[in-house]
């Protein structure tokens, strides 16, 4: 049996691993990479606090993930790997009540961010509203 995700180290270990895995992919390895050049660390001490707030409840982030995503050129294929690779990534290490949150957030997130970037794209007039 796999550990569930406990600490903030499991965090650390499924981000790197991850993120890793994201930029080696063919399609979404390009967009990420050119987003986060030389701003790689940065994003991965984001990313840790991010899932240490959400799924320890240890307050450590703030802020709107969405903005940062608003003009990317993503769309429904590229969620579709991002949260592939976000599962294979948590099942490699990881089973448990908190590993099948994190799955579940990860899936609640990508069809919001979605869903958001088709609205916005569908009405370039709209302000948005996170």
């Amino acid at each position: 049996m796999k550990p569930d995700i406990a600490v903030v180290e499991d965090i650390c270990l499924f981000v790197d691993e991850f993120y890793a895995r994201v930029g080696k992919n063919e399609l979404i390895g390009p967009i990420f990479n050119e987003k986060l050049e030389g701003h790689w660390d940065a994003h991965l001490q984001k990313m840790y606090r991010f899932w240490q707030t959400i799924l320890l409840h240890e307050h450590t982030y703030s802020g709107s993930p969405f903005l940062h995503h608003m003009k990317l050129p993503i769309y429904k294929e590229h969620f579709s790997i991002w949260l592939d690779l976000f599962h294979q990534t948590i099942d490699t290490h990881f089973e448990g009540p908190v590993a099948e949150e994190a799955k579940s957030r990860a899936g609640k997130m990508a069809l919001m961010f979605e869903a958001k970037l088709d609205y916005l794209r569908s009405n370039p007039d709209t302000i948005p509203l996170v």
